[in-house]
């Protein structure tokens, strides 16, 4: 039995009062956050409902209520139709509706980045280039969906064989919290592009602006049920996870990467950006840089000498941000390899400096920076190696993983009797 839930007359949520003109302390979203068949669905049982906070100030933000079996089952039943559709338009009548929806991203950018930053809690310049990446991934992929094809072979005597690359049918993505719209844009695109539908659960702690992406694409023309959202926990992406119609699932992993000598000067910069951008909550996040001891005297002094200092609680003074959650970024200094700081990713805003590596290729790391860091053209591939990772986000190689291929076998004369 499919549940019913209520569905109302909808306005988009960007075009809501409280959506308009966001700024921090200001957002309290009542609305339901679930979204399936072209709407937002409201919870059918909201007794597990827990309240996500707005780290800047830490105040309620909304609630997030766990989508259970019955609403999870809606969920793909509806992205399945939707696929049956999406499936059988051309690849450029789907590049038609994603350039659409990259349009009006690009078009709402502002808007956008003040809801993630009230979602997240990031500074509005970073979230503004998350909006910017987000609309360049849908763009590149909107730029592939025409060119999949598949491949002629010549067989002997006039016959041949030929390859089809084909959609997988409902992809689950699992997003993270540290960058959720973008996240969301990341897996739906290549997606998208293949001929996929999506259910996407955001993570619990950020809940909001994946909804105002599927209300996005919806605008721009997808199938109704296309791309939903179904918000919940643990429980809620183990349903996702092990229901017979989803044929992938891809969620993102931490990537614990190197730095290579360098420049002294862009080395520092980079070391910066590697520990800092996004609070240090980066999935890429440069914890560990590696220092020529030549050079490390002048690289301490750059980035903020011997203490070595930091990792206290911070209270800005602004008194609307008193209650929000703050650190003071940490420098650590003499760093040994069995240190718990060192083998295990921090996730906050930390550098540890230790001894130097000089070769990207001998790193046993999915992605390496040279004077630079955090650089992440949507062209480029992005993973891990080993536990930080199995697959890639971006780049063309993406499409091998939200698509699989179909060999055909075209006899042409007359097939020989061995019995």
């Amino acid at each position: 039995m499919v549940p019913v839930q209520t569905r109302m007359a909808q306005k988009p949520l960007l075009s809501l009062p409280e959506f308009q003109n966001v700024s921090t302390g200001t957002l309290v979203v009542k609305e339901p956050l679930n979204f399936w068949g072209g709407a937002r669905v409201k919870p059918k049982d909201t007794k597990n409902s827990e309240p996500v906070y707005e780290p800047a100030t830490g105040r309620v933000l909304c609630d997030m209520i766990p989508c259970g079996e019955e609403e999870v089952d809606a969920a793909i039943k509806s992205a399945h139709s939707a696929y049956l559709k999406w499936s059988k338009l051309s690849g450029m009548e789907r590049a038609r509706i994603m350039l659409e929806a990259a349009r009006i991203i690009r078009e709402r950018r502002d808007e956008i980045a003040r809801a993630e930053v009230a979602n997240n809690g990031k500074s509005i310049t970073e979230a503004q280039v998350d909006i910017d990446v987000s609309w360049q991934t849908i763009e590149y992929y909107a730029g592939i969906a025409p060119t999949l094809s598949g491949q002629h072979i010549q067989l002997p005597g006039g016959s041949f064989a030929y390859t089809r690359r084909e959609p997988l049918g409902v992809c689950v993505g699992i997003g993270a919290w540290n960058y959720p719209f973008q996240i969301a844009c990341w897996k739906s695109a290549p997606a998208m592009a293949c001929g996929n539908a999506i259910v996407f659960k955001p993570s619990p702690m950020t809940p909001v602006t994946a909804v105002i992406l599927a209300e996005i694409y919806k605008e721009a023309g997808v199938p109704d049920g296309l791309f939903n959202v179904v918000q919940g926990g643990a429980e809620t992406g183990g349903l996702l996870c092990h229901h017979p119609m989803v044929a992938k699932v891809s969620f993102t992993g931490s990537v614990p990467t190197g730095k290579k000598d360098c420049e002294l000067e862009n080395a520092i910069k980079g070391a910066l950006m590697a520990n800092f951008l996004t609070q240090g909550e980066v999935c890429c996040n440069g914890t560990r840089v590696f220092v020529q001891r030549e050079i490390m005297p002048q690289f301490l002094e750059a980035v903020g000498a011997k203490v070595l200092c930091g990792g206290e609680q911070f209270v800005p003074s602004d008194p609307k941000l008193k209650d929000g959650y703050f650190v003071s970024p940490c420098v650590l200094d003499n760093c040994r390899d069995d240190m718990t700081c060192v083998k295990e990713e921090i996730f906050g805003p930390v550098m540890d400096i230790a001894r130097a590596h000089r070769v990207a290729e001998n790193l046993q790391a999915g992605t390496c920076y040279i004077n630079n860091y955090n650089v992440g053209p949507v062209e480029v591939p992005f993973g891990g190696y080993k536990m930080s990772g199995f697959g890639r986000e971006n780049g063309q190689v993406t499409i091998e993983y939200y698509s699989q291929l179909k060999t055909v076998v075209v006899e042409m004369g007359d097939v020989e009797d061995y019995f």
